[in-house]
C-alpha cells in the first residue's frame, strides 16, 4: 500500500515540492483525517472541511512561522495543525492532555495567538504589523476571518483603522455564507451581492433565454457561456466597500481551487498597503451530511462516520429551554427571542420557525443583542436573550447600563454555564457569576434539573426586573425529590438532605458530587446537609443562617471561579448576618481550565465528591469534633 502523503508532512516546508496533483491528493487525505478523528472525539467539523485548500495555499505561499498566520475564532485550525507537525498527535484532539481544538501558542510556534472568540484577528494582526514596522522587520502578516466574524463590530473597527494606517497586511475573507448559523445583516447581504451581482444574474438569464432558442446548438452554446460566467461576474462586481475603507480588494475567488488561491496570494504579497482577498468556500466541503447541514456539523459530538448520526441524542438543558420558551411564547405574545448567530446552539431554532416575526438573530453582535433587548423591554415586550456564558462576557457594559440600571425585564438565558469539556479555556462558562452578581437589580438563578429550569423560566417572566438563568451544557442527571417540598420562590433555596454536623451548599451540576459526598459521609457516621442554593442573587439568607448556626461548618462547592462566585456571596452574607461558621470554598482557583471531559476537569479542579469528603473530614478534625455525635451546647 502506498504511503500517504500526509505522513510525509512534518512542517509547511514539506509542501513546497508537491505537484498540483499531489496537493489535491493531500487535500483529500486531510479531509479524511479530520473526519476520522472528529467522528470519535467530536469537534468543529464543517468549518475545517471548508478551509482545506485555503490552508494548503497559505502554507505553500507564506513562510510560517516567520510569516504570521492568525486564525479568527480558531475553530477552523485543524488543517493548520496537521500541516505544522502535529499529525502524530492529532488523534488526541480535544482530549485531556492532548491537542486543543483551538490555536495554542504553547503547542506550536506556528500558532501565533490564542483565539476562541470571534472578530479578533484583524485587531491582533494590526498590532503585530505596527510592531513589525516599529522594529523595521520584514515579514508578512495574514489574518483569516470568516464572513460571520467580519460582521462583528470589533472587526469593522479594525478594518476602519487598518485602512487608515495603510499597513502592509493581508486579510483573507473566508466567505461561506455561514458563521455557525446562516449569516444575517447588511454585510452578509453585501457579500451575497458580490457573489451574485444582479447585473450578472440578469445577463446570465438573458443569455440562457436567447441561446436556448437557437435550434440544435443552443444548449451547447449556453454551456460554453456558463463556463465564463465567473469572469463576467468579476468584471461587473467590485469590492467597493473594502476599497472605500482603503483596502486593495481581490476576488471573489474559488476557495477550493488550490492553484488559483496560490496565484492570488502571491499577487497580494507584491502589493503595498492593506489587501483583502475574498475567498468563497463551502462549509462542510467533501462530506455530504456536513455540506447539507453545515450548522449541525459546525460543532458536533462523536458521530457515526458512515451515516453522520450523532452517537448521543440525549435530552439536554438547551432542549428543555427550547421547548419551554416556545410554550411560554404561545400564551404570551410579548415574549420575543434574540440570539447572536447561534439559533441552533441556543435552542432557538424552533422558536424562529414557530414565531418568525418575534425572533431576531443579530449575527455576531452580543452588545447589540443586549441593548436591542433593552429597547424591546422599554416598549412593553418581554425579551429573552439566549447566549453562551463565555460569549455573554462581550456584553458586560450593555448589561450594566442598558438593562440593569433602568431595571428592565430582560431574561438572559445563559447557556453552557460551568465547565464545557473539550472546547477548553475560551469556552468554559466559569466567570459569569462573578461578572453578574454585583450588578444591582439583577436576579441570578441556576436549576438543579430540567423541571427546575422550566419553573425558573415561568418565574422569570413574572418578575419585573432583569433575570439571568444559568444552566450547563449537556444533559441532567436524575436528582432525588427534595425534602422541603417547597415550591420555587424567588430568593429561596431548598434542603435536599438534612444534617447537623456540616452543610454542603451547591448549585446545578455540583449537587451531584454533593449528594455523592453525602452518601460517603453518612457511611462514616457524619451527618451532612445538602442545600440547593438555587438563587445566587438574592441569596436565601434565612436558610444560610439556619445551617451556619446549626452546623457551624459550611462547604460551598461551585463549578465556577472562587473569586466573586457563590462561595464569596455566602461569606458576605454570613458577615452581614453576624455568623462565623468554619468554611471551605471548593471551586476553580486562579487559573484557566484546559480541555477534557468534565469528569476529568472536576477532578483537576478539586470539585469532585472525594474533595468534598476530604474537606468535611478536615473541618471536623480541625475542630476536634467527634464524628457522628451531637455538638455540645
Amino acid at each position: 500500500m502506498d504511503e500517504k502523503l500526509l505522513s510525509r508532512i512534518s512542517c509547511p516546508h514539506d509542501l513546497r515540492g508537491l505537484s498540483s496533483g499531489e496537493l489535491i491528493q493531500l487535500a483529500a487525505e486531510l479531509r479524511q483525517e479530520v473526519l476520522q478523528v472528529v467522528s470519535k472525539n467530536g469537534g468543529h467539523l464543517a468549518s475545517n472541511l471548508g478551509v482545506v485548500e485555503l490552508t494548503l495555499a497559505l502554507h505553500t505561499v507564506f513562510d510560517s512561522p516567520t510569516d504570521k498566520i492568525i486564525w479568527d475564532v480558531g475553530h477552523q485550525c485543524y488543517i493548520h495543525k496537521l500541516l505544522t507537525g502535529r499529525q502524530p498527535d492529532f488523534a488526541t484532539l480535544r482530549c485531556f492532555g492532548g491537542l486543543s481544538g483551538f490555536p495554542k501558542t504553547n503547542e506550536s510556534v506556528h500558532d501565533i495567538a490564542e483565539t476562541g472568540h470571534s472578530s479578533t484577528s484583524i485587531s491582533t494582526a494590526m498590532g503585530m504589523a505596527i510592531a513589525r514596522d516599529l522594529n523595521k522587520d520584514k515579514y508578512n502578516i495574514v489574518a483569516v476571518i470568516g464572513d460571520g466574524s467580519l460582521g462583528g463590530g470589533m472587526a469593522f473597527e479594525a478594518l476602519n483603522h487598518a485602512g487608515a494606517q495603510k499597513l502592509d497586511l493581508t486579510i483573507i475573507l473566508n466567505d461561506n455564507e455561514m458563521s455557525i448559523a446562516r449569516n444575517v445583516g447588511g454585510l452578509s447581504s453585501y457579500l451575497s451581492r458580490v457573489r451574485t451581482d444582479p447585473k450578472y444574474t440578469r445577463l446570465s438569464e438573458d443569455l440562457k433565454f436567447v441561446l436556448q432558442k437557437i435550434p440544435a446548438i443552443g444548449d451547447t452554446m449556453y454551456k460554453a457561456a456558463e463556463r465564463i460566467k465567473s469572469s463576467i461576474k468579476y468584471l461587473l462586481v467590485s469590492g467597493m466597500l473594502f476599497e472605500e475603507l482603503g483596502f486593495t480588494y481581490l476576488g471573489p475567488i474559488d476557495g477550493h481551487n488550490i492553484g488559483a488561491l496560490q496565484r492570488i496570494l502571491r499577487q497580494a504579497k507584491s502589493y503595498k498597503g492593506p489587501v483583502l482577498i475574498h475567498v468563497v468556500t463551502k462549509k462542510g466541503k467533501g462530506y455530504g451530511p456536513a455540506e447539507a447541514q453545515p450548522a449541525k456539523y459546525h460543532g458536533i459530538g462523536a458521530f457515526d462516520l458512515e451515516t453522520g448520526i450523532p452517537n448521543s441524542n440525549a435530552k439536554t438543558y438547551t432542549n428543555v429551554f427550547s421547548d419551554k420558551i416556545c410554550a411560554l411564547a404561545q400564551s404570551d405574545p410579548r415574549i420575543v427571542a434574540i440570539t447572536a448567530a447561534m439559533p441552533d446552539g441556543t435552542g432557538l431554532r424552533p422558536f424562529a420557525q414557530r414565531f418568525p416575526g418575534r425572533f431576531f438573530d443579530v449575527g455576531i453582535a452580543e452588545q447589540h443583542a443586549v441593548t436591542m433587548a433593552a429597547g424591546l423591554a422599554r416598549s412593553g415586550y418581554r425579551p429573552v436573550v439566549a447566549i453562551y456564558s463565555t460569549f455573554l462576557q462581550r456584553a458586560y457594559d450593555q448589561i450594566v447600563h442598558d438593562v440593569c440600571l433602568p431595571k428592565l425585564p430582560v431574561v438572559f438565558a445563559v447557556d453552557r454555564a460551568g465547565l464545557v469539556g473539550a472546547d477548553g479555556e475560551t469556552h468554559h462558562g466559569i466567570l459569569d457569576i462573578a461578572m453578574l452578581r454585583h450588578i444591582p437589580n439583577l436576579t441570578i438563578m441556576m436549576p438543579k434539573d430540567y423541571k427546575e429550569l422550566e419553573g425558573m423560566l415561568d418565574l422569570s417572566f413574572s418578575l419585573q426586573g432583569p433575570v439571568a438563568i444559568r444552566y450547563p451544557r449537556g444533559s441532567s442527571a436524575a436528582l432525588p425529590v427534595t425534602l422541603s417540598g417547597l415550591p420555587l420562590q424567588a430568593g429561596k433555596g431548598e434542603v435536599l438532605r438534612d444534617g447537623r454536623d456540616i452543610a454542603i451548599l451547591g448549585l446545578g451540576s455540583t449537587l451531584i458530587p454533593a449528594l455523592q459526598a453525602h452518601a460517603q459521609l453518612s457511611s462514616l457516621g457524619i451527618s451532612a446537609a445538602v442545600i440547593n442554593v438555587r438563587f445566587i442573587k438574592p441569596l436565601d439568607q434565612e436558610l444560610i443562617k439556619q445551617f451556619a448556626t446549626r452546623c457551624g461548618r459550611l462547604i460551598i462547592i461551585e463549578e465556577h471561579v472562587i473569586a466573586g462566585g457563590l462561595g464569596s456571596a455566602v461569606l458576605e452574607a454570613c458577615s452581614a448576618l453576624g455568623v462565623t461558621p468554619a468554611t471551605r470554598l471548593l471551586g476553580i482557583r486562579d487559573r484557566f481550565v484546559p480541555h477534557g471531559k468534565n469528569a476529568e476537569l472536576m477532578e483537576l479542579c478539586h470539585i469532585a465528591a472525594p474533595d468534598i469528603v476530604a474537606a468535611a473530614k478536615e473541618l471536623l478534625s480541625r475542630e476536634k469534633v467527634q464524628i457522628g455525635r451531637e455538638k455540645k451546647a
